[in-house]
This record gives C-alpha cells, structure tokens and sequence, in this order.
C-alpha cells in the first residue's frame, strides 16, 4: 500500500498558498490541497481565480518545490448554490493542475442537492477534475451510510472524501467504509482527536476547526480507518491546533513524523519526497 501525503489548507489556514507549499515543500510532502473559497466569516480563503498576481505567485511555487494541488475547496452546496457561477473556481483549479474539487452538503433538499452535485461533477470534469463530497455530522448527509446513498443519486464519478475526525464522531464504521468502491473514494482526510462522546454542536465545529491532533495522540481508531480505505488514497493531513500559528515549521513536522510512524506500524510504504533535506 501506498498513501502519498498532502497539506490541507486547514492545518495553517492563515499562510497564503505560496507560503503553504513552501511549508509543505520542507516537511517533505509532496502535495497541498488550497482552500480558495472562504468557509466561515472568521476564517481566510484565498481566491486565486480573482487574484492574477497570487495566483501566479502560487504557480511559481509550485514549480520551485515540485510539488502538485491535489485539491481544492470548498463548495458549499446550498439551496441558492448557483453551479454556472463556479465556472471561476473550477478554471482555477484545472489551471493548477488539482485533482479534485471539495465540496460539501447544505441543503435540506436531498434530490436538489444530488442533482446539483451531479451538475458541479459535470462541469468539473469537463476541466479533468473530479468532484468529492464531505460529509459532517451536523449536516444533512452525517454518516459514511448517507453520503454514499446520495453520491449514488448524483452520479457515477462523484466521490466521497472521508474525514477521520468526522468519520469517528458519525458513528459510522470500518465496515460500512471497506463496502464502498475504491472509485467513490478519491481523497481522505487523517487527523487524531480526543473520543468522548455524546458530542455538542460547538464541541463538534471546535475540534473540527480549532484543535485536532496528530496521528497517535487522540483516541481514533486510525489504523481501522485507514485499513479500510483503498491502499493507494492520497491522505490530506487536515490538522487545525492553535499551536500551529506560533511555528508551523515545528508542529508540521511533527505531524509528519508521527503520520510516517503510523503508517510505518501498518506496514504501510510511504514515498519520502526529500524530506532530510528540506527540513
């Protein structure tokens, strides 16, 4: 098995990409995945499709460190979600050469937000991306069980992009994962997090945006989860701690290393894209 390792933009939301990949370029991953979209009224997105100079700043980058985007985020698909208007975004990302568009369940409506998914997955292939919901438990679709019955419905090449921490705290399982095709499962996120449930909304979005851990210093079952995902699935470190904004250089290493001792556990190859002598 082999998992390549990325650098979701959660983990140091306040770097602007070039920044970004330049910090995952020295920890020794080999690609980032760039929130262009901004989630909340608090928190930074940063969109290149309307900033020339960013975005090719953001190119540069990527051709110094030789790294790749391997997604892009975040869709809110709502009840007024207008897919035309993305046309932006999604020129954006085929012009940095992601894979994958993240997008994400805000709509009561089940059958309205299938078939505008399938729309989005329509247009995004079209640009040679794909198209991936994540699910969260206080949304519509909560469980591993309810995003792949809707991913069904909105077309054959949407995807699910499984989260650990949302994963464990759905209350979904190990099985109902290994029952999903290797081809709805493009992209995954890894962190680790404390298990105490029953959990609250707040505490829900808190540990979500604020304070995850790295890999072996929560309760998760993360070689279960990863066990059960394709051998192959690029792994996103998404892994949000308010320790990361004082030195990001430090605590990304850390993540690095102890995701390479859990999968290294698993008896997992991971390719090591230099990291000896970028860090």
């Amino acid at each position: 098995m082999n998992h390549p390792l990325s650098l979701a933009h959660l983990t140091a939301l306040d770097l602007p990409p070039p920044d970004l990949i330049r910090l995952a370029a020295q920890a020794g991953l080999d690609a980032v995945g760039l929130r262009l979209i901004r989630v909340t009224e608090t928190s930074p997105g940063y969109p290149l499709m309307e900033d020339a100079r960013l975005m090719r700043a953001t190119k540069a980058a990527l051709s110094e460190t030789g790294l790749r985007v391997n997604d892009i985020e975040f869709v809110k698909i709502a009840p007024d979600t207008n897919v035309a208007s993305l046309a932006p975004f999604l020129d954006a990302g085929a012009e940095l050469g992601a894979c994958e568009i993240i997008t994400a369940p805000y709509d009561p409506d089940l059958t309205r937000l299938a078939d505008r998914l399938g729309l989005l997955s329509e247009h995004a292939a079209a640009r040679g991306l794909g198209v991936s919901l994540e699910f969260f438990p206080w949304t519509v679709v909560p469980d591993v069980l309810a995003a792949m019955t809707l991913v069904s419905k909105a077309g054959p090449e949407v995807a699910i992009l499984v989260d650990s921490l949302h994963f464990d705290r759905s209350g979904s399982t190990a099985e109902q994962l290994k029952a999903i095709p290797a081809s709805r499962l493009r992209l995954a996120h890894l962190c680790d997090a404390p298990v105490t449930p029953p959990y609250s909304l707040d505490d829900l979005l808190y540990t979500a945006r604020e304070m995850r851990l790295p890999p072996g210093e929560g309760q998760i079952d993360l070689p279960a989860f990863i066990r059960a995902l394709p051998p192959d699935i690029p792994l996103g470190l998404e892994i949000p701690m308010t320790a990361t904004r004082s030195d990001p250089h430090k605590v990304l290493k850390k993540i690095v290393a102890d995701t390479r001792a859990l999968l290294a556990g698993l008896a997992v190859s991971v390719p090591n894209f230099g990291d000896d002598q970028n860090t």
